[in-house]
């Protein structure tokens, strides 16, 4: 099961900013965004370096949304999804924030966030951030193939996000962070690359049960349950796998990768995918939502599928994990 961890002196969001791209502007959440570059590039010359590039503005918004200086952040986790996290690092660099780099596919926002809270809570620090970017040329370099190949993709393949998500703790804010999952490795008993909503859904399931059953919140006091990108795929088999558990959560139900892109559209076949996809999402839409009261409680779940082009080439089963966060609006009561 996954370890539910409350926390005792529970962390704020202060604020957050999130950056996107070009499929990213032709999408429904274009109008939330705080910056969207039609080209995909912020101005570099190589889809690598644009990614880090998206982290750096991603922060710096999210900075000067609250007013807050270099100096006044003590602790910075981020992550992406290029090979030692190199997005991260290179985009980060100039802050001069000590930085702990995290590598959970796409369940790293949701880890971020976690791993923040847990160090606010417990008084290690006073602020800190929490940043996460994917970028879809990047990632198909890196994970497939370039794009100039032009490979088809199979109906259960998701469209990698050019996006981003930064986000500031703090000891006050207007959404608190009152609980916390760390999901467990769960084998999603697929091998298949393209399909990976039925990779991620087994994990996403194992901890919403655990939080369930282990958590201070009951079903019926969290108003929406997101998960990070399970795609249609991948949402339609992790909301079966929970009733035959006897738990419907159908009508509570996001997922972020079925937010982010016109569900009309072919081009993105079972959604979006990408650590960028739910930072992105939670940073530009669902906070928002719950700061203007559109419900009061989310249990956040960012889903990875933790696999390398090694692993992938080698014919390994890919594992998955489900982190979560428990978001509320502050000074809400279910009394």
């Amino acid at each position: 099961m996954a370890t539910v961890i409350p926390f005792k002196n529970p962390p704020h969001i202060l604020c957050a900013a999130s950056v996107g791209g070009r499929e990213e502007a032709r999408g429904p959440l274009a109008p939330f965004f705080d910056h969207l570059d039609e080209s995909s590039m912020f101005g570099m010359k190589s889809f690598e370096d644009a990614e880090g590039e998206m982290e750096r503005l991603c922060l710096s918004l999210a900075m000067k949304k609250g007013n807050i200086r270099k100096g006044e952040l003590s602790l910075l986790f981020a992550g992406d999804l290029q090979n030692q996290c190199v997005a991260s690092a290179n985009g980060l660099f100039s802050f001069g924030i000590p930085y702990l780099g995290l590598y959970g596919a796409c369940s790293t926002c949701a880890e971020s966030l976690l791993c923040l809270s847990l160090a606010i809570s417990h008084g290690t620090v006073d602020m800190g951030a929490a940043v996460t970017s994917s970028h879809n040329a990047a990632a198909e370099r890196q994970f497939r193939l370039p794009l100039e190949y032009g490979g088809q993709r199979t109906p259960s393949a998701s469209w990698t996000a050019t996006a981003a998500g930064a986000f500031i703790l703090g000891r006050e804010g207007r959404a608190v962070i009152r609980e916390g999952a760390a999901g467990k490795l769960i084998d999603g008993a697929t091998k298949d690359s393209t399909n990976m909503g039925a990779a991620m859904a087994p994990a996403a399931a194992d901890t919403v049960l655990s939080y369930l059953s282990c958590g201070g919140f009951s079903l019926r006091e969290i108003d929406r349950i997101v998960t990070g990108d399970l795609g249609r795929v991948g949402s339609e088999l992790f909301l079966a796998l929970l009733k035959k558990d006897g738990v419907d959560i159908r009508e509570k139900h996001l997922d972020c990768g079925l937010l982010l892109y016109d569900k009309g559209s072919e081009d993105f076949h079972s959604g979006a995918s990408g650590c960028g996809c739910s930072a992105s999402v939670l940073a530009a839409r669902l906070l928002p939502a719950l700061e203007k009261g559109e419900f009061s409680r989310i249990l956040f779940l960012s889903t990875g599928a933790l696999m390398s082009p090694q692993s992938t080439q080698q014919k390994h089963n890919i594992l998955g994990v489900a982190h979560g966060v428990l978001i509320e609006r502050e000074g809400f009561s279910c009394s």
